[in-house]
């Protein structure tokens, strides 16, 4: 098991590229953490799916766009299993709408939760990881995190300015054996519960197109939450020491 005996963290873990990141990590054999700012109930069966695998896991609902918030669950997590080795930073809003119909209060809430969160959430598990001299990073940056979309310009900023905290973690914690990197899917054929931040899609609309078009990459289909969790183990394990501050694209080739 490529993740026995670690503890991870994941932010976003109650449906979806969330989820299957947690099913994959407890498969290894990771005790986890796991995180969502609602729908405890579907928090709470994903932690029982994991701990169906044999790991231990702590479910809690907390709304990581805020920083005591998130600390909290960090708190938390530390008070029942002692460290965090590796920190996967998942939830995220999209709402799709041109910049200038963006209220102020709109434009920080994607800020929010897409970019500080993982701020808040490294600066609550780097001490910790600085003492062990050991510590991933991961946090889900998608497309939005190399090019641009059309009503994307909130989404595309905040996850732009992910990649650069990514980067700069990278850098400040390499010294102490802490890797950062960022994992960008594409066209992921995931369950979108949110209709209202699709302003040019409604409905069974949302559900049935927000997958992407598979002609617009080059192997013609979209992608699963496994193969975005595949990824995420590989960075979040051994296989990947060596790779820090880097960006990898689960995609499709979508970004060519």
């Amino acid at each position: 098991m490529q993740l026995q005996g670690r503890t991870a963290l994941i932010a976003g873990a109650g449906r979806n590229n969330g989820k299957a990141i947690a099913m994959t990590f407890a498969r290894e054999g990771a005790d986890l953490i796991l995180v969502s700012r609602q729908r405890e109930d579907e928090l709470k069966q994903v932690a029982r799916d994991c701990e169906s695998m044999g790991v231990k896991t702590l479910a809690l609902l907390a709304d990581i766009s805020n920083h005591e918030e998130a600390e909290r669950a960090v708190k938390n997590g530390l008070a029942r299993f002692g460290k965090v080795d590796t920190l996967v930073s998942v939830a995220a809003i999209r709402p799709h709408k041109n910049f200038w119909d963006f209220s102020n209060e709109e434009w920080l809430q994607v800020f929010d939760l897409n970019l500080h969160s993982t701020f808040y959430l490294s600066k609550a598990v780097v001490p910790g990881m600085k003492e062990r001299k050991s510590g991933n990073i991961i946090a889900l940056g998608g497309m939005a995190s190399l090019t641009s979309e059309t009503l994307g310009s909130a989404v595309v900023a905040s996850k732009h300015g992910l990649y650069g905290l990514i980067k700069s973690l990278a850098l400040e914690l390499g010294p102490y054996g802490i890797r950062a990197n960022l994992l960008a899917p594409a066209h992921i054929n995931n369950k979108r519960l949110n209709p209202e931040w699709y302003a040019n899609r409604v409905g069974e609309e949302v559900a049935n197109t927000m997958g992407g078009d598979p002609s617009t990459s080059p192997l013609k289909r979209t992608g699963t939450a496994q193969e975005v969790a595949n990824c995420a183990l590989f960075l979040a394990s051994d296989q990947s020491s060596y790779i820090t501050g880097d960006r990898m694209f689960c995609g499709g080739g979508r970004y060519m």
